[in-house]
């Protein structure tokens, strides 16, 4: 397992030098699928807290880590995080598939209706309240 800042600074650095630099709101829905992969097969990605939030599952101190980037790409890459190689034949896939994608889609794919993110941030009343893990795994 690693903390959400260590896989973040992978996951910057990764798509900086594939050319291909993410915005922290990218990086939170990349974030949020990698723990699901990982919850599907029975492990944790990390185990910092994912809440709901206006545009969907953030880890807080992921986004205030980079929050000084805005909307705009993270362009700082990170040397000092250790990733095991067999997990980034399964972090990379998701990575590369997502990173590609309109940040919007995926907002509103974790906007689902039903989805964990939906059953906890309940049209705002759950603004900041923590995605339970379960949840997360049960229904994404």
């Amino acid at each position: 397992m690693y903390t959400a800042i260590d896989l973040s600074k992978y996951i910057v650095s990764k798509c900086i030098e594939d050319s291909h630099p993410i915005s922290n709101l990218q990086l939170q829905k990349i974030l949020y699928y990698i723990q699901k992969d990982f919850l599907n097969r029975d492990d944790l990605a990390f185990s910092d807290a994912i809440e709901a939030w206006q545009f969907g599952p953030v880890v807080p101190n992921v986004y205030y880590h980079y929050c000084g980037y805005g909307a705009m790409p993270i362009s700082s890459a990170h040397e000092n995080y250790e990733i095991h190689p067999k997990d980034k034949d399964s972090i990379d896939p998701i990575m590369e598939t997502k990173r590609s994608l309109d940040p919007w889609i995926m907002v509103a794919e974790t906007h689902k209706a039903n989805g964990a993110w939906d059953q906890i941030y309940k049209k705002g009343l759950g603004n900041h309240h923590v995605i339970p893990i379960d949840l997360i795994k049960a229904v994404g």
